[in-house]
């Protein structure tokens, strides 16, 4: 009896020694709807999770988002909307990292995610935050006719997600209260909103429709549209006609301005001729500068070379120390040339991978937890994702697939505030981020990895 007692101390003892503990991401990770993310946890200290059950789960336990056992994916349980959408990374789990990749993300997708790891009778898990969010239309307005002695204005959004605030201003940016609004969501959760505003005559006809994303608080808003007095319904019908005939065409003619500059670009003529002022010729008047990257701002996935000019992705976590400049959530490094005036230009060559991104940052741009991909989080660029390749304005702006370059030339305009991307074979232009869209800071070059293939990128001499 005696021995029994000590023998049934000595395992209840073990049972309660920690064998290693599960640490995830102290804060959200955001998904945009239609993209693949990577949610992850680790072991520390850092342990082979190969013979161990992993298991990542919503509420229920017994009803998986993915589970690893004995070796083998278990199906058998999983959650029916994240059939044929999850893959886990097996290689990573020698080192006790624990990736889920989730493939077209959805707006059902968003909300607490565990992440367990158990080894016989001992088990450990830590919990995560995925955000969705997905930047739909641009506001479009459009007259409506006319209604109670005015004219009845309608701003039409739709694919937005989660739900965002439309707001109706006058030209000091006070907020117009009487307005109707109806909202929906499509087959796949994404929110359409119709708002309608009447404008009369003695009204201020100074107006424009923005949108609030609450997450973020940011607001975008089109080019204010002005209604004349002769607009309103006090004339003859014909005159009346004329009138809301001439407003859509303003209407239109505002909302296309509004479309080039929400994607970051101007309109042709404006283009070509800063292009001709910041071609590859006249940039080719200075030498180009050499450019090494700061291993300090590294991402602990991302490896540098000797000389600090090549960058790849690691299969494993590098033990780095956890300095403010270091990148902890996007695979990203900067350069550590940095420049506040004059002409510069360089080239990166991408040596192999289908996940990337070169471009430029500010010196202040976020380093730790969730990053804006895009000039309003400091970040000027290009990049190809698997068979898209685009420009990272805000929303995002597609380019021809065919213009995807081996190797591309980054030339940097201080004094006018201009990042141009040009192919760096043919010195054809891809993609320019318009005057005075960089800001006066600090300017570094940045480059970004992906996490499903080995990319790997080289700075040339």
């Amino acid at each position: 009896v005696s021995g029994g007692l000590y023998g049934c101390i000595y395992t209840c003892k073990l049972s309660r020694f920690k064998l290693f503990t599960v640490v995830g991401p102290d804060h959200p990770i955001t998904a945009t709807v239609g993209k693949d993310i990577v949610l992850s946890c680790h072991l520390s200290p850092s342990t082979s999770a190969v013979n161990m059950e992993v298991r990542w789960y919503r509420s229920e336990f017994n009803s998986p988002v993915y589970l690893h056992r004995h070796g083998k994916d278990q199906y058998e349980q999983q959650m029916t909307d994240y059939q044929g959408r999850t893959e886990l990374w097996k290689a990573a789990l020698m080192d006790g990292d624990v990736f889920l990749t989730i493939v077209n993300i959805r707006p059902s997708d968003e909300g607490q995610y565990h992440c367990s790891v158990q080894e016989g009778d001992f088990y450990e898990e830590a919990v995560l935050e995925l955000k969705v969010e997905a930047s739909g239309s641009a506001p479009q307005i459009s007259v409506e006719g006319h209604q109670d002695g005015g004219i009845r204005m309608v701003c039409h959004l739709a694919g937005w997600y989660p739900e965002p605030e439309v707001l109706w201003r006058d030209l000091r940016g006070q907020p117009l209260s009487s307005f109707t609004q109806t909202k929906s969501k499509d087959e796949h959760g994404l929110f359409e909103i119709k708002s309608s505003i009447i404008i009369r005559e003695n009204s201020n006809k100074n107006i424009y429709c923005s949108i609030r994303k609450m997450n973020l608080n940011l607001e975008k808003e089109p080019s204010t549209l002005y209604i004349s007095d002769s607009f309103f319904p006090r004339v003859s019908p014909w005159t009346v006609t004329w009138s809301v005939t001439l407003v859509i065409l303003l209407v239109f003619i505002s909302l296309t301005l509004f479309q080039f500059k929400l994607r970051g670009k101007a309109p042709m003529g404006k283009y070509r001729k800063e292009h001709k002022l910041s071609s590859a010729p006249n940039a080719l008047i200075l030498p180009p500068v050499t450019v090494t990257l700061d291993p300090d701002t590294a991402h602990p996935n991302v490896v540098l070379s000797a000389d600090g000019k090549r960058v790849r992705r690691g299969h494993t976590r590098q033990h780095l120390p956890d300095n403010p400049a270091r990148f902890d959530t996007e695979r990203c490094v900067l350069g550590h040339a940095g420049f506040t005036s004059g002409r510069h230009y360089w080239e990166v060559e991408v040596e192999d991978g289908l996940y990337w991104a070169v471009g430029v940052a500010r010196e202040s741009v976020r380093r730790k937890g969730e990053i804006s991909l895009s000039p309003e989080g400091g970040i000027w660029a290009v990049w190809r994702w698997g068979d898209q390749f685009q420009a990272l304005t805000s929303p995002v702006t597609p380019l021809p697939q065919s213009r995807a370059p081996s190797r591309i030339r980054v030339c940097l305009d201080c004094d006018r505030g201009q990042v141009t991307f040009f192919g760096a074979g043919d010195e054809a232009p891809i993609f320019t981020f318009p005057s005075g869209s960089v800001s006066g800071e600090r300017i570094r070059p940045w480059l970004r990895v992906g996490w499903y293939t080995d990319t790997r990128l080289r700075l040339c001499p």
